[in-house]
């Protein structure tokens, strides 16, 4: 009798212990997706023109063969990767994690640059026009999933630095669970996004009442506003997260001085107005982390496009995979 009661208090105990553990868990995955929000807006916002200009019965599929290999960039590659490097390279993840940041203000600028040259996007619709759509839906996928790879890579080194260092397989968890639960946040609004058209108008054509209608012809009128809104907020992200990494990753590396000057600059707001001190705080510290990025991504541009794509060209015969 006193084994099994001994047996009781073991179960009990391990019992507490898992439970404790997935409160770690729990916790530490909410910290991480916090930190690793301004990505994951970015993320959001990116995806959609993946699908631009395909067939509505496209679109879903597509949208789905991304946040599969989004999945596989997280969970199959990233993850271990990243805790290899946390065990046995620890010092690589800030140089990592400034090289990908360097990318999202180079994606950023470039973007400002092409609303600043928009002839250049003929050349891409004309690109799409003559090109077989089987084709050009399996050039975007495999862009769209490049492309997620940086801003996982990002996600997961982000939610990576964020989770306090304990058990291995706490981290390895807590790093898988961050992983699904974005990237089935980001793809299944990415998909409510570009079918939201697509209900308006059944909305429109199908409801019996008026308000129902005139509610489904709002959805319609209003997507392109905000396709436009989510592409300006996404080149925002792009440059703020770059931004603050960099900084950031100076900080760690023993630059001090950008990231305490921006720090003050935002304390010293924050006393201005104590009765919003938090936000003004964020704000005025993602307005210069974001301005930073922009000057760095300018300054990236002809290095990209002019070295550093044809390098890529020349080695892999595959043009515009740079990009």
């Amino acid at each position: 009798m006193s084994g099994l009661l001994a047996l009781f208090d073991d179960v009990a105990a391990i019992a507490k212990m898992a439970a404790a553990s997935v409160d770690d868990i729990a916790a530490a995955a909410a910290k991480a997706g916090v930190k690793a929000a301004g990505v994951v807006i970015d993320d959001a916002a990116v995806t959609p023109k993946y699908v631009h200009r395909f067939a509505a019965d496209r679109e879903l599929p597509i949208i789905w063969r991304i946040a599969l290999g989004s999945l596989k960039n997280k969970l199959v590659i990233l993850l271990p990767g990243l805790l290899a490097l946390e065990y046995f390279l620890p010092a690589v993840i800030t140089p990592l994690l400034m090289i990908g940041g360097a990318y999202l203000c180079f994606e950023g600028a470039e973007k400002l640059f092409h609303v600043l040259f928009p002839h250049q996007d003929a050349e891409v619709d004309a690109d799409f026009d003559t090109g077989e759509p089987a084709q050009l839906e399996e050039e975007k996928v495999a862009g769209a999933i490049k492309t997620d790879f940086i801003l996982s890579a990002e996600i997961m080194t982000i939610a990576l630095a964020a989770i306090p260092k304990g058990s291995f397989w706490v981290e390895a968890v807590t790093l898988a669970i961050v992983g699904v639960l974005i990237t089935a946040a980001v793809y299944g609004a990415v998909a409510l996004i570009v079918r939201m058209d697509d209900i308006g108008l059944h909305m429109a054509a199908n409801r019996k009442t008026a308000a129902a209608r005139a509610f489904g012809r709002g959805l319609v009128l209003a997507m392109p506003k905000l396709m436009t809104v989510l592409s300006t907020v996404g080149t925002a992200a792009m440059l703020w997260v770059g931004g603050s990494i960099i900084i950031h990753g100076m900080d760690v590396l023993g630059q001090h001085e950008p990231y305490a000057t921006i720090h003050h600059w935002a304390e010293a707001a924050a006393h201005l107005v104590p009765q919003a001190s938090g936000f003004v705080a964020w704000a005025v510290t993602a307005f210069f982390d974001g301005i930073l990025g922009a000057a760095l991504g300018f300054l990236l541009i002809p290095l990209a496009t002019r070295v550093i794509g044809p390098l890529w060209v020349w080695v892999t015969g595959k043009k515009g995979a740079a990009h």
